[in-house]
């Protein structure tokens, strides 16, 4: 398992009526094929995977398996407040096969670094999947320290990070952990290209389910040190990064993809975009899909 390249935290498309959509699923993870994504995270946060049941967790996960066929790395989200609940989700994304599970800090808990220590290779040695640290302090509260980082990275069972910090001190103390089996991936979607450029190996993006065929330009750029052509394409994003803030996620790129004619609404407690966004959400639908159209 190579994990580098765009990776997409896919949305979960609904129904108007609330159920899962599975053809609007299908449409959106083959415009991921198409757009040349490596890789994409059933049930993350963006995927509204505190909303879904186990049965539906587990659906979803087959489905897309079924669908990518090898064509790409498939992970899964597994992170929960409990060690244990984890470990259980992880089999289950295993059973489902996925490639690897992307397990988030203990949200609300607040662990101390050793407690996550402890979590972290209780997971990578019972789950059943390779594991990929994920890590956003804005979210759960509580911050995997570059340090714990790397006492984590040498288990054979852990193979990543997604980091969600974007400031520049947290990726110089990274930096030096990356290694053929340990891969760095962004999930900051506006600083990405500079984290790529510095020596990560790709990104896990929100913005790619709406222009994954830019993100994938832009990662290749990137990673090959294009940084001006790198630069020049992401400068045309930054509105839709902008946007992409205006709710929390996923409701904004939500809105995006019902535009586009993914999907349906999100679930309780997430409301759809305020009305008063409406206007905005047409326009940036729109550039997505000029952004789109201009990739090589």
């Amino acid at each position: 398992m190579h994990l580098s390249g765009s990776i997409t935290a896919l949305a979960t498309p609904f129904t108007a009526a609330g159920d899962l959509d599975f053809d609007a699923w299908t449409r959106l993870i083959d415009r991921q094929i198409a757009g040349g994504t490596r890789g994409v995270v059933v049930a993350g946060s963006t995927g509204e995977a505190a909303a879904l049941s186990d049965p539906e967790f587990s659906a979803l996960l087959l489905a897309a398996v079924d669908q990518v066929a090898g064509r790409m790395v498939v992970l899964a989200g597994t992170g929960h407040s409990n060690t244990a609940r984890t470990i259980a989700q992880t089999r289950l994304a295993r059973d489902g096969g996925a490639d690897a599970a992307l397990v988030v800090t203990p949200p609300y808990v607040r662990p101390t670094q050793e407690g996550l220590v402890a979590h972290y290779r209780a997971v990578a040695e019972h789950g059943g999947l390779p594991v990929v640290l994920y890590n956003v302090p804005g979210r759960t509260g509580c911050d995997l320290l570059p340090s714990t980082v790397a006492q984590l990275c040498r288990h054979p069972g852990i193979v990543g990070l997604k980091e969600a910090r974007g400031d520049q001190e947290r990726w110089d103390a990274l930096h030096p952990l990356a290694g053929d089996d340990f891969a760095l991936l962004s999930g900051d979607d506006p600083t990405f290209v500079k984290a790529i450029l510095g020596g990560a190996r790709g990104v896990i993006s929100v913005a790619s389910n709406v222009v994954p065929g830019s993100f994938s330009r832009l990662c290749t750029l990137a990673a090959a040190g294009e940084a001006s052509a790198a630069q020049a394409l992401e400068a045309r994003l930054e509105d839709l990064y902008d946007f992409l803030g205006i709710e929390p996620n996923p409701i904004p790129v939500k809105a995006l993809l019902t535009r586009l004619g993914i999907g349906h609404g999100l679930r309780l407690p997430l409301l759809p975009l305020s009305p008063g966004h409406n206007a905005r959400a047409d326009a940036m639908a729109a550039l997505c899909q000029r952004i789109e159209h201009l990739q090589p």
